[in-house]
């Protein structure tokens, strides 16, 4: 199976996507959507595939199942990176305010 219930529901809450928006992308019915996650239907392959396909394209991972259980994660944007130049320094404004008692800290 490509993509189990609970893979499904997961993928769903990381990108905070509902039955219908699930639905929308996949061209699957939101009953049948919200059958297989409650364990009451067994969807043919081709629609857990759309199913997966979807929530891969809105940014999700299927990690397999490999000792560790089965799972998902968010990708990291190809565009994504850490900052690494050390030369600026960000100040936000609610840390420009000493309120700390007197004496307090090391």
């Amino acid at each position: 199976m490509c993509l189990s219930p609970a893979q499904c529901r997961a993928a769903r809450a990381l990108i905070a996507w509902s039955e219908k928006e699930l639905s929308s992308a996949s061209k699957v019915a939101k009953a049948t959507i919200v059958g297989y996650e409650a364990g009451k239907l067994s969807p043919d392959e081709q629609a857990l595939r759309d199913m997966k396909r979807s929530l891969e394209d809105a940014g999700v991972l299927f990690i397999p199942e490999n000792g560790g259980g089965a799972g998902v994660r968010l990708a990291r944007p190809a565009s994504a990176s850490i900052d690494t130049d050390e030369t600026e320094t960000v100040q936000y404004e609610e840390y420009l305010k000493n309120d700390a008692p007197p004496g307090a800290g090391g």
